[in-house]
């Protein structure tokens, strides 16, 4: 039961992190949080019973910078929302490109790597897209990491959906 995850909101209610239950309990006895939603189930100790926390809420602020996203291949394709940035076809079957070549100087950054299905990706080969007469679908760029990325790792629970409202329009 400890390991319940439980989604930790800052003071404005925004999205920080995700805790375990026995952190949660923690922050809120010392009074540093409080409950805003009940998960199922309960902990019991020899003279109480709690309900688990789902979602708590910090009752200071805490100022940090937003993490970045990395630069993974699952990254690089939901930016790209499983589509090839060349010829638009959307598919589980992509491979990641290069715009400018890294053998012609291109780095692995952001700015640099798109989506590609693999016939365009063959098509282009080692050339830019000017060069291959290919044309970007939309020129790539560096995500922000919003709410959805910060807990993507774990389960989404129900009582979290209000607080993470991306979920809702995924379909992934």
């Amino acid at each position: 039961m400890v390991d319940v995850p439980v989604l930790v909101l800052n003071q404005n209610y925004e999205p920080l992190n995700v805790c375990n239950v026995r952190r949660a309990f923690v922050l809120i006895d010392r009074g540093k949080a409080e409950v805003l939603e009940h998960a199922d189930g309960v902990l019991r100790t020899p003279n109480r019973v709690f309900r688990l926390p789902s979602v708590i809420r910090l009752v200071y602020m805490i100022k940090r910078p937003r993490p970045e996203v990395k630069l993974t291949r699952r990254e690089i394709f939901l930016r790209d929302n499983y589509t090839c940035q060349y010829c638009g076809t959307r598919t589980r079957d992509l491979t990641v490109d290069h715009v400018v070549p890294r053998h012609r100087g291109g780095k692995h950054v952001w700015e640099n790597v798109v989506s590609a299905c693999k016939a365009c990706n063959h098509r282009k080969a080692n050339r830019t897209p000017e060069e291959a007469g290919m044309k970007l679908i939309r020129p790539p760029r560096r995500p922000r990491a919003n709410a959805r990325y910060l807990v993507a790792q774990y389960q989404p629970q129900s009582e979290w959906l209000k607080f993470i409202p991306e979920w809702e329009l995924s379909d992934d």
